[in-house]
Formats: C-alpha cells, structure tokens, sequence
C-alpha cells in the first residue's frame, strides 16, 4: 500500500515533491506548538488547484488522512501530521494572482505570507487589515484555517470579515466554489463555515480577499499603568465612549521587560501594565481622538503617557507588541503560550484569577493580548527539562480555558482548536452541539480523512460508551 502511494503521489506532482526520508521530513513534524510531535509517511508539495485536487482524489480512494499546511505558525498543533497519512504542504502555491485597484480585492494562492499581500497592494495605495503577530512569515491559507486575527482586528475584523471568496478541494478531490466577490450571497453561507474550520473541511486553494485604504494617518499612545486591574478598566473607559481604536493591546510586566529588552521601543519598564491605543483616519478626526483618550487614560490612573510622533516611531512601538511572544524566550527555557477570549468587562477579574492560578501552579505568566476585543494571550512561562512540569503547565492552561468559558467567553480567539485544546472544548459544548459539528464533518468528509483527531472531541456519552465496551471485551466500533 505504501509503495502504490509513494508512486501515486509521485506520479502527480514528481519525484522532486514527494518526500519520504526521515531527516527531511523532521522541519514538519510540527506547527509552532512544539511540544506535540509526529512524523507523517510522507510529504507531498503540489503546485496548483489540479494537483491537490489529484492528491486528494488518491488519498480519499486509498481512505489516506490528510493534513494540510501552510507556513507552520500555527500555535495549536493544529497542522500536527498524522502517522499513516500524509502532509499536504501548500507552501509552493505561493502567488499573489492580481490586484483589483477598483474594487478593493486581491486573489491570492494560501502560500502567500500574510505581509506580502500588503506589501504588494501598497502600490495602489491599499493594504489588507487582518495582521497577526506573526504577519512576516504566516501564510494567508493558515490565517483562513484558523481564522486569524491581529493587532488592529478590534476595528477591522477577524480574517472571516474581510474573505469574499475561496476556492476548495474537497475531501473527494472535488473542487467547489465558495462565497462571491459581490454583497451577498444566495444559500447557505458556507464561507463562514469553512473560515476557521482549521483544514477539517477542504483545502483551500484560491482566495480572493478585501483590501481596504491605506489610512491618511495613523498614531499609537503609549500608556503606562501602575495595576494590571487599572489597564483593564481603561480599556473598557475608551470604547465606552464610543470610541473604536484601530488596535487596543496590552501588556504586563514580564512582557513589557522581555519585548523592550528585545526591540529596545521605549516601553516604561517600571510599569506593571501597559496599553497601545492606535487610531487611525484622516488627520483632523485623529487629533481629536488622540485627546480624548489621553484625558480618558488620565482619569483611569495611568502613570505614564506618549504619543507616536512619527511612522518610524509608530513602527517601533509596534514591533515591541509584535515581538512580544519570542522576545518572552530570553526569560524562560520555554513557554506555552495560551488563547481564550473573554468580554471585555470581565477582563480585571479572569487576569487577577490568572494571577491566583499563577500562584497556586508555582508557574510565572506574562500577559500579552488584544485587550479591545478580549483575545487573551497567557504565556505560561516553565521549563521542559524539569520532569512534570511540562504536565503541570498544561493542568494550568486548561484551567484559564475553564475560566474564560465559565466568564462568559471561549477556549479559542484566533489560534484555533487544533490538539492542544481539543478536551476543553467539553467546557464549552454540550454533547448535542459536539455531535452537530461531527455531522457537519462527515457531511463534507464523508470517509474523515482530512485533519482527524483535531478541533472535535466526541461527546462524553460516546467516549464513555467505548470505554465499556472495551472493559467488557467488546466492539468498540
């Protein structure tokens, strides 16, 4: 069975594209979650629509799992390979197809990083919003699996508002057409459904997204705070007033010291918390912005305040947040960097609830999140070569999922399900809804092939049923 695969696959995309040895395989035996490891059989980069659709038609006739992949920055194991399938690697479709000046769109392969996108369209004076932090090297296809948001998605949107349309290939090898370049769109809105479907769905392999104007000019106000509880109040004291920032982020201590030792941006590292507050706009109506949330973050306690003078300066302000989570390595061996969304009112009490856990798990946290829109970011500090600890890190990030869910939040804001979350996702489901999304599964990958084991636990009534079955000697099937 293997030899027949290994020269079907070749047979598709050439002999250069499949790879079967060991060593080279290893770069892809996991996404940016590192402590979830495994070998797929093979590897196999096809180089357009009719290639995947080939590859999937053989591995849905052989009943072969696929894993699809895009640049592996993915931070829930969710593009972790399967053992006895292969890994679908779509890093060769890589082109951006065109520019349409006129109505704000660009058609895209998913190999396409993130960045690129903006860079090209910047020549028609347009820019693509949804920015993640790892915008530099993600790809867009990544960002559509799991719906990726960014820095300035409290004003803009997640990937999922600014998609029009995709192309797919189904589990079957089919190729269908989702979405619609105008406003609506008649029937079911299976846009939505596949943005965010973390490659469990179909593989996508063309998508059109919107491009907006680049703005007149952009300001950041760099707010220090002396309470990580007074930052969580301002930021609920600024959109009260109806004031939408492009971008809301916060930081706390351990973040703040490690990202200005890294990007050297100016950060008061005497503060225990710290806000980037970015509007955006034509001139006149940024003035005005500006002062009002100066006076708003007065009035909330902060102890520290500047505003952005120049693009340059702005750019460096940023890239302190945005290199926040690999600048937090030079003061931990390791890091297990968490995802939960919560509302933003209840931000004070769930970061003072992760403080006790803190304490309780004898595990430092740095905080580092889009506070506007309430996408916390934890990041358990610990280190990987003293025995348990590892284990005790994980009991800690399942139990500040438990919290967001039980604060009114979910397990998830934008690195998806993947492996790393898929038991907590019973702190959220019911199993009625658990056995909803199984039938949705199976309806578009009848045989289950593509991403099993991801995103989806069975319901506990299932699981249970198994398990007595197996304790009796019988069938578990």
């Amino acid at each position: 069975m293997e030899s027949l695969l290994y020269q079907s696959l070749i047979g598709i995309v050439g002999e250069d594209y499949v790879i079967a040895d060991k060593e080279t395989k290893r770069p892809y035996e996991c996404d940016g979650l590192s402590v979830y490891t495994e070998l797929p059989d093979y590897v196999v980069l096809p180089a357009d629509t009719k290639e995947v659709m080939a590859v999937m038609s053989l591995c849905f006739q052989m009943n072969i799992s696929v894993v699809a992949r895009g640049a592996g920055t993915g931070l829930s194991a969710g593009a972790l390979p399967i053992k006895g399938g292969i890994l679908l690697s779509l890093a060769r479709l890589n082109q951006i197809l065109s520019i349409d000046r006129d109505n704000g769109m660009a058609t895209v392969q998913p190999g396409v990083r993130n960045l690129a996108i903006s860079e090209a369209a910047s020549t028609c004076n347009l820019y693509y919003a949804p920015d993640p932090s790892s915008q530099i090297a993600c790809s867009i296809g990544g960002n559509i699996a799991e719906n990726a948001g960014g820095v300035h998605s409290l004003k803009y949107g997640l990937t999922v508002h600014n998609v029009y349309s995709l192309v797919v290939v189904t589990s079957e090898g089919k190729r269908i057409d989702i979405g619609n370049q105008s406003c609506d769109v008649a029937g079911f809105d299976l846009l939505a459904l596949m943005i965010g479907s973390e490659g469990m769905l179909g593989v996508v392999t063309e998508i059109n997204v919107k491009l907006l104007p680049i703005p007149e000019t952009a300001k950041v106000v760099l707010v220090g705070f002396d309470s990580v509880e007074k930052a969580a109040n301002a930021v609920n004291d600024v959109i009260s007033q109806g004031i939408i920032p492009a971008g809301l982020e916060m930081m706390d201590s351990y973040a703040i010291t490690a990202a200005e030792d890294f990007a050297q941006a100016g950060y008061p590292t005497d503060a225990e918390a710290l806000l980037l507050c970015e509007l955006d706009g034509d001139i006149d109506d940024v003035t005005h912005q500006i002062a009002s949330v100066q006076h708003i973050f007065q009035q909330s306690g902060a102890t520290s305040i500047r505003v952005s003078e120049t693009e340059a300066e702005r750019a460096l302000i940023w890239k302190g947040r945005k290199s926040a989570f690999p600048a937090v390595g030079r003061i931990s061996p390791d890091y297990y960097c968490m995802d939960g969304t919560i509302p933003r009112r209840e931000l004070a009490n769930v970061l003072t609830k992760i403080h006790q856990l803190s304490r309780y798990y004898g595990l430092r946290v740095a905080n580092v999140f889009h506070a506007g829109d309430g996408n916390l970011h934890p990041l358990i500090l610990f280190d990987a070569n003293v025995p348990g600890e590892l284990e005790k890190t994980e009991a800690f990030g399942a139990e500040i999922l438990k919290t967001c869910v039980e604060a009114g939040g979910c397990i998830t804001g934008e690195h998806g399900v993947g492996v790393e979350k898929i038991n907590e996702m019973h702190h959220q489901f019911n199993d009625a809804e658990l056995e909803q999304f199984h039938r949705i599964k199976r309806a578009l990958d009848p045989k289950e092939i593509l991403n099993p084991g991801k995103g989806i636990p069975q319901p506990k009534h299932c699981q249970e049923h198994r398990t007595l079955l197996a304790s009796q000697g019988g069938n578990n099937e």
